[in-house]
């Protein structure tokens, strides 16, 4: 029997764990700045939407309740400047991972079928176009790919895990390529809410996609900017003929968020209250962070947005991987999201303000 888990790189974090064995055995304990997973509390209104939703003996729909997407059609127009955003352009998936992964696969997706993406980029993207059995395409920029037969290309601004930011003239002119090429555009903007010396706008605002919506989907979670990751909040907005189709294989395929959550994320889509002080919290964080690796000896690139600081000290990733492991602080080492990172490491944002202190302390 030939195995789908063949197609696929390894795992790439199971390769950290000898380090992550390092930096555990620091005497002050270890700073875990790998994954870039939340660790600041759910907010209060959230965890009150969700338990008050917990006597859910029924099934949820995959569309989501009236209620959900009125939430995000009005979240859309009001924080993506998105315009005429109707019920038939939303559609709740559970959580973003998920959809990365098996989007090649919904839209029917396969061999002679090409997928595009970041050369440096999130692994999921690479591993949706294998699972399907399409050919993955890393690329610099998209407008200078070959269109034939590329079916699905992925954006990412803000970057993971560089945190680059795509302006809106870029943006502009890639989604006008794409309409060209008839190459359906998925913007993974989930980090949009996090720019810090850039202000990322999305593919759904008029002056990026004329008004109309044909051929782009825009992709946004609740797990970084509402500390929803275990709640798997994440939702599309866009070309309604391809969400529709989305809605029904999903229909098929029982690819509904739970009902609680789907209360939760009315919740936090209604309050800017706690996304504002949780950038704060990333604000305070980055600033003492990004200082103290600066002093260290490290360059730091892009990183105007998002949860990460792309770093570097011009060596082989893995030489940094392991230096900082020594100092009982771990880090992602860049050559998981492409080879193109092979000398840099990404460090995230989310640790207490304790163990950022102490992380500090050890770069000082």
């Amino acid at each position: 029997m030939s195995t789908v888990s063949s197609r696929l790189p390894v795992f790439p974090w199971d390769k950290l764990e000898p380090y992550k064995a390092t930096a555990a055995a620091h005497p002050d304990g270890i700073v875990d700045l790998s994954v870039g997973t939340p660790v600041d509390p759910v907010p209060d209104a959230v965890q009150r939407a969700l338990s008050e939703a917990a006597n859910s003996p029924g099934y949820p729909t995959v569309w989501g309740t009236p209620e959900l997407r009125d939430a995000l059609t009005g979240w859309a127009e009001r924080r993506l400047g998105a315009r005429g955003v109707t019920h038939s352009n939303v559609l709740p998936v559970v959580g973003s991972k998920e959809l990365v992964a098996w989007l090649p696969t919904q839209l029917g997706l396969g061999a002679g079928d090409r997928v595009a993406y970041p050369r440096l980029a999130y692994p999921t993207y690479e591993v949706g176009a294998r699972l399907c059995g399409a050919e993955p395409v890393p690329y610099d920029d998209p407008t200078e790919l070959d269109p034939a037969g590329l079916r699905l290309l992925w954006l990412n601004s803000p970057s993971n895990p560089t945190g680059a930011v795509l302006g809106q003239d870029e943006l502009t002119r890639i989604v006008a390529w794409a309409r060209e090429h008839d190459v359906l555009v998925f913007s993974d903007e989930c980090y949009l809410e996090l720019g810090w010396e850039a202000d990322p706008v999305s593919v759904l605002h008029p002056d990026v996609c004329g008004g109309s919506y044909d051929g782009i989907v825009a992709v946004h979670s609740l797990s970084k900017r509402s500390n929803l990751a275990g709640y798997r909040a994440a939702f599309l907005v866009g070309d309604s003929a391809v969400l529709g189709e989305l809605l029904q294989i999903r229909k098929h395929g029982g690819m509904m968020t739970a009902a609680p959550v789907q209360a939760a994320t009315v919740a936090a889509l209604a309050d800017d209250t706690h996304v504002r002080e949780q950038r704060e919290r990333y604000a305070a964080r980055r600033a003492a962070l990004r200082a103290a690796l600066e002093a260290h000896g490290f360059r730091i690139e892009h990183s105007e947005a998002s949860l990460y600081l792309w770093s570097t000290r011009d060596e082989p990733c893995w030489d940094t991987v392991a230096h900082l492991a020594g100092l009982g602080i771990l880090v992602a080492p860049g050559d998981f999201y492409g080879p193109a990172g092979e000398r840099h490491v990404r460090v995230a944002l989310t640790a207490t303000d304790e163990r950022i202190e102490a992380a500090v302390k050890r770069l000082g």
